[in-house]
């Protein structure tokens, strides 16, 4: 090979190299863009689930919510509905199926962008609740994926504004009541800017006046939200859409009202409405 024809085959191979570069970090950016808001915020195909002890949790799981959606995930103990949660921000791997979120497979090269985009707030707020002050427990997401700054400071503030706990951020959490933990748990998850917020019982250990203020903070979030719980009340106040999960399986999805006025389909899953509540008549 002469040297002009190496010089120029050299110049190709550095051409295709840079090409190739640019077609990766192109790739990632639309990998990490915001999807169209015609594409689901979560669609779960065909999920199946064994944990190692043999026990199968669930059997073919598909589940699809569009955006802006708040849908209750409703389901007797025991049903899979948090082995359901912790597959959609790849604390758990399916043994077969898949769940995509925004556009996005949950996969090990996603997880980082993954849970990002699913804010999962836990029943308990003192299991995300864990700095010195409220607002170090809301920057610390953000803070964690490189936000820093005023940036950080505007997305810390913004999230507290968003569930009224905006006085409180240089507070202590364990001087807050159970009420106002709670918001700041879905504070922690808002300041990440998440595609679906993932709620396990929102309700649980709440006075009333705590729980309605909760509702009127959920009911004014543009966020995509999965519900879970047993208060039926709650869910049909705040979820246009129920689903009951039931050993496994989806054995319900329809209207809120609809689903709940179901009495013998509420029987045979071991759902029960409280003495007196006719969701009929609200």
């Amino acid at each position: 090979m002469t040297s002009e024809t190496a010089e120029t085959a050299e110049t190709v191979e550095s051409d295709e190299i840079a090409e190739t570069t640019e077609t990766a970090e192109a790739a990632k950016t639309v990998e990490t863009a915001e999807a169209p808001v015609s594409v689901p915020s979560l669609e779960v195909s065909g999920l199946a689930f064994a944990y190692p002890d043999g026990h199968q949790a669930l059997f073919g799981v598909d589940l699809t919510v569009a955006r802006g959606e708040r849908v209750a995930l409703l389901g007797p103990n025991g049903a899979g509905k948090t082995t359901l949660v912790l597959h959609l921000n790849g604390i758990l791997e399916g043994g077969a199926g898949s769940v995509t979120v925004a556009g996005l497979p949950v996969a090990k090269k996603n997880l980082a962008e993954i849970r990002r985009r699913v804010g999962i707030v836990f029943q308990d707020p003192d299991d995300q609740l864990f700095m010195p002050t409220v607002r170090e427990d809301v920057a610390f997401g953000p803070a964690a994926s490189g936000v820093r700054g005023a940036e950080l400071e505007e997305r810390v503030m913004d999230a507290l504004t968003q569930v009224g706990m905006a006085e409180y951020a240089d507070r202590p959490p364990h001087h807050l009541s159970f009420g106002q933990r709670r918001r700041v748990a879905v504070a922690t998850v808002l300041a990440m800017s998440p595609e679906i917020l993932v709620l396990d019982e929102p309700s649980s250990n709440l006075d009333p006046a705590s729980r309605r203020e909760l509702a009127d903070i959920l009911r004014g979030l543009d966020v995509t939200v999965l519900m879970v719980t047993h208060d039926l009340p709650y869910a049909l106040e705040l979820c246009g859409r129920a689903v009951i999960l039931s050993e496994g399986v989806i054995a319900a999805d329809g209207p809120t009202g609809d689903v709940l006025s179901d009495a013998e389909l509420m029987r045979a899953h071991r759902l029960e409405l409280p003495f007196g509540f006719d969701p009929a008549s609200t």
